[in-house]
């Protein structure tokens, strides 16, 4: 069961025209992109690196919102590497797979883990995808 939005913060829209070797646009111009298949050797992007990287800046937010409660100094290179998987399930059917490797230079161990766990509870991509993707999270 999701939980439904009391009050909507922004809305991303966008239009999309081709699939996988298409073209997509943001409503408001900043993004503009084109599409290719994943290995094809082509100019463009694919669906897997955009959500790669709005998962990972999305999960850095997460951080230093954690950091701030926690009243932790972020290192400045604090940086989220993640990578997303297409593959195939037993059944056939297409899926996700994603690995967030978390780099916090200079902290604590348990501090590092501590900040990688609130980020993952607190961040919208985490909860989206919990239960429904293997999202494997590593502390550097």
């Amino acid at each position: 069961m999701s939980a439904a939005l009391e009050t909507v913060l922004y809305t991303a829209k966008t239009h999309t025209v081709g699939g996988r070797t298409g073209t997509g646009k943001s409503s408001d111009g900043e993004l503009d992109v084109k599409f290719s298949s994943p290995g094809s050797g082509k100019p463009g992007t694919n669906p897997e690196q955009l959500f790669a990287l709005g998962y990972s800046a999305c999960f850095i937010g997460a951080i230093q919102v954690a950091a701030g409660k926690m009243k932790i100094k972020l290192p400045e290179e604090t940086s989220v590497d993640a990578e997303v998987d297409l593959g195939k399930t037993g059944a056939g059917d297409f899926q996700l797979a994603v690995r967030l490797n978390v780099n916090f230079p200079g902290l604590e161990e348990r501090v590092k883990r501590e900040l990688a766990e609130a980020a993952h509870e607190m961040c919208p991509y985490s909860r989206m995808t919990r239960g429904h993707v293997s999202v494997d999270l590593k502390v550097l």
